[in-house]
C-alpha cells in the first residue's frame, strides 16, 4: 500500500486549518486515514503547527511519501533533518551521539532565527502603532487650535455686539427720557 503524508483540509470558507495525516494514496482528500499526527493552521501569524514528531519521523522512515506542502511543514519542524541524520549513523558516516548533536545545534539555530523574526514583527508593529499615535494627537492638536480660533472669533463678535447694544441702550434710554418731557 503507497501511503501519503498529507494534510486534511478543515474549517470553513475563507479560514481552513488542515489535518496533518497518514493515508493511502487512493483515498479522498479528507477521507479515510490511517494516522493523524499534527495540525496545521496557517491563519495565525506565524502559522501554527502541532505535530507529534515521532510519529511522523517513524511514518518517514517506513516509506511515507510527503506531499509538497507537508515536506515542507515537515522540513521546518525538523523530521527531515532528523531523518538524514539517522540515514547517515546508518550508513557508518558518523555515529548517533554526533547526529543528535548536530540536530540539537541545528534546532537551536532555527528557534534563535524564529524568535528574531518575531521580534521583529514585534518591534515593526510597536512602532506602526507610535506612528499611528503620534499622528492622532497631532491631529487633535490641529483640530483644538481651529475650535479654540473658532471661540475666540465668536467671543470676539459676542463682545462687539454686547458693546453696540450697551452704546445703542443709553441712547434709546435718552430717547425716551426726552420724548416723555
Amino acid at each position: 500500500m503507497a501511503t501519503k503524508i498529507r494534510l486534511q483540509r478543515h474549517g470553513r470558507k475563507n479560514y481552513a486549518f488542515y489535518q496533518i495525516v497518514v493515508a493511502d494514496s487512493r483515498a479522498p482528500r479528507d477521507g479515510k486515514f490511517i494516522e493523524r499526527i499534527g495540525s496545521y493552521n496557517p491563519n495565525t501569524n506565524p502559522a501554527t503547527i502541532d505535530l507529534n514528531f515521532e510519529r511522523a519521523l517513524y511514518w518517514l522512515q517506513v516509506g511515507a511519501q510527503p506531499t509538497d506542502t507537508t515536506r515542507n511543514i515537515l522540513s521546518r519542524e525538523g523530521v527531515c533533518m532528523k531523518k538524514h541524520l539517522l540515514e547517515g549513523v546508518k550508513k557508518g558516516a558518523f555515529d548517533e551521539a554526533t547526529a543528535e548533536s548536530k540536530f540539537q545545534a541545528w534546532l537551536k539555530d532555527k528557534q534563535a532565527s524564529v524568535q528574531t523574526i518575531k521580534e521583529k514583527e514585534s518591534a515593526a508593529a510597536q512602532a506602526a502603532a507610535k506612528a499611528r499615535l503620534e499622528a492622532e494627537k497631532e491631529a487633535n492638536k490641529a483640530k483644538a487650535e481651529q475650535v479654540a480660533k473658532k471661540k475666540a472669533e465668536l467671543a470676539v463678535s459676542e463682545a462687539e455686539a454686547a458693546a453696540e447694544g450697551t452704546e445703542e441702550a443709553p441712547a434709546v434710554a435718552e430717547e425716551t427720557t426726552e420724548s416723555a418731557e
